[in-house]
């Protein structure tokens, strides 16, 4: 059971005995919880690549890519096109290729925002001692690309992405072996998300959640997956801390 506090927009829920701020390890995700991209270079280095590869046109339209992985929206992107699955296969790893290379060419045109809170709160955690690494569905040079173009990648120390892992699950998973490798065997560790899929994928793993309703999803129906925390955004979180402190 949660028990939920709200003051004007701010809404925080906490499971009881769950100290959020106090955990050995925390896997966060990159679009809609670290950073929002006002651009389409990501988005866009999907069809070009598959074009400039195959020759095929390819549409995001219809897909769902929040808590996706790169490599699962390229298959499904891919299968809706009509792109022969043996077209695909022998072609795909030119294709990431290709993408990580059109967002590479394109970095100091990012217009990326950070999501309220952010630095402060990766501040509080280092403080605190926290290992802090990043689980995403990026592909790895695209995401640390963004973090970096952020200006927040001197925060985080190793990361899980999408590159061989086109299931959320099985990319939190490797992110959470290597968060054990550095923190210890028994380290606690927290995935911090704003989708039901990062939800899902942490319970998958049998990992503690924040989830921030600062992307797609609401507060209210990230609440319904019942994570140990969700929060209007991680501002409200670390300043009803603060007050609490």
């Amino acid at each position: 059971m949660l028990t939920t506090s709200s003051t004007h927009e701010a809404r925080i829920a906490i499971e009881p005995g769950f100290a959020w701020d106090a955990q050995d390890a925390y896997l966060f995700d990159i679009d809609g919880t670290l950073l929002r991209s006002r651009d389409r270079i990501h988005f866009d280095s999907f069809a070009t690549s598959v074009q400039r590869v195959t020759g095929f046109e390819i549409t995001l339209a219809g897909i769902l890519l929040h808590g996706s992985t790169d490599t699962a929206i390229l298959r499904e992107a891919c299968h809706q096109a009509g792109v022969p699955a043996a077209i695909l296969e022998v072609r795909i790893d030119s294709i990431l290729e290709a993408m990580r290379n059109v967002v590479a060419e394109r970095r100091h045109e990012m217009d990326l925002v950070r999501m309220p809170g952010i630095e402060e709160t990766l501040s509080h955690l280092a403080q605190r001692g926290a290992l802090l690494g990043i689980a995403t569905g990026n592909l790895e040079v695209i995401g640390w690309i963004k973090v970096e173009q952020a200006g927040l990648r001197e925060w985080f120390r190793f990361g899980g992405f999408s590159d061989h892992f086109p299931i959320r699950s099985e990319l939190i998973g490797q992110a959470a072996d290597k968060a054990r490798e550095l923190a210890g065997k028994g380290a606690s560790i927290c995935v911090v998300g704003d989708t039901p899929r990062d939800i899902e994928a942490a319970r998958a793993n049998f990992l503690s959640v924040i989830a921030v309703a600062t992307g797609k999803y609401s507060f209210d129906e990230l609440l319904k997956y019942q994570p140990e925390v969700c929060a209007s955004s991680l501002a409200d979180l670390l300043a009803q801390q603060r007050t609490a402190d």
